[in-house]
């Protein structure tokens, strides 16, 4: 039984303590929160104790963390965990900072201890079902792929300012898919950003609009679209190129009636947003997270991947700002 527990009670937090609920071989233990009001209602839905966090962080009977809190914490509560030698599961991004990520990966690998990057869409049994086909060749060599993501409505405005941009908070879960899928790394992205939604956006330095093209060496082309309004549901979708055929991933609709009259057809909203539309992933991926610690195996994505993902999400900001593509660096 791996005992677990959870700092940060928020949304994200208490998705994840619900997942864990439905493992067997998994145990929260409990809970921590900067909010006492928010620790104290995450602990009495899911039926366990509230901690200080350097409690959960330094207690003998728990086994690994999951961080769930605001990115600019995640640098010292990584650390935290790996100087007391317990598993992490850490939200994305690692840290906004590339140089404090790769000394987050420093303690790690010092410490000894196995860290997962939560990229929940990897664990998506749709998207996984099209990576296998491109895995078994399925549609021959891959040429070309894009992925749109396109949410309901902005962010609050002051988590649009911590953010680091929505190359770094939003289209990070595409840049992570995108070398999921490539077989290879980009080495080159052009990126285009807009203000289309919300003029408090620019004004807190960001784009509410954006486009990406990555190149890999070998001239495989990703194109990644992302905007912060729909008015149709969540839009989640994926396509793969390849030189037999392609493999896509359709939006996950709220239901499957279709009906059909004089005026046409009609077919009903896209799902609301990503906790509806990823909610089987959020499982999946704490349980290959649990699973991972309980045979001793190093669980996927890693430290390593959340690195990547944002050394291309800085490339991407740069190139955005600066009008022109952008050598990824290694």
């Amino acid at each position: 039984m791996i005992r677990i527990g959870i700092i940060g009670c928020g949304r994200i937090g208490q998705v994840h303590a619900n997942s864990l609920q439905g493992i067997e071989n998994a145990s929260l233990v409990a809970v921590a929160d900067a909010s006492s009001e928010a620790a104290h209602a995450c602990a009495r839905r899911f039926g366990v104790t509230v901690r200080d966090v350097s409690d959960v962080l330094s207690a003998k009977d728990i086994d690994a963390v999951v961080i769930a809190t605001s990115t600019a914490t995640h640098f010292d509560m990584i650390h935290g965990a790996a100087s007391a030698r317990k598993a992490i599961f850490c939200e994305k991004p690692i840290d906004l900072s590339s140089d404090r990520v790769r000394l987050c990966i420093k303690a790690i690998e010092e410490a000894g201890v196995p860290f997962m990057t939560a990229f929940n869409q990897r664990f998506d049994p749709h998207f996984g079902a099209l990576r296998q086909g491109v895995v078994d060749g399925e549609i021959g060599d891959v040429e070309t792929i894009s992925i749109t993501s396109r949410d309901p409505a902005p962010p609050p405005l002051s988590y649009v300012k911590g953010s680091g941009g929505l190359f770094r908070d939003m289209m990070i879960h595409d840049l992570d898919m995108a070398r999921f899928i490539l077989g290879e790394e980009p080495t080159t992205v052009y990126a285009a950003g807009s203000n289309l939604i919300d003029p408090a956006i620019r004004e807190a330095g960001d784009v509410d609009t954006a486009a990406v093209i990555l190149t890999t060496g070998s001239g495989r082309i990703c194109q990644i679209t992302n905007s912060r309004r729909t008015t149709y549901g969540y839009d989640k979708r994926l396509e793969v190129h390849g030189s037999k055929g392609m493999l896509r991933v359709s939006n996950v609709l709220e239901n499957l009636v279709e009906s059909a009259s004089s005026t046409g057809f009609k077919t009903p909203r896209a799902q609301p947003f990503f906790l509806e539309r990823f909610g089987a992933a959020y499982l999946a991926e704490m349980k290959h997270f649990v699973d991972a610690i309980s045979s001793g195996k190093k669980p996927k994505p890693d430290a390593q991947d959340g690195l990547r993902a944002q050394l291309i999400a800085d490339a991407a900001t740069r190139s955005w700002q600066e009008s022109r593509p952008i050598q990824i660096n290694a």
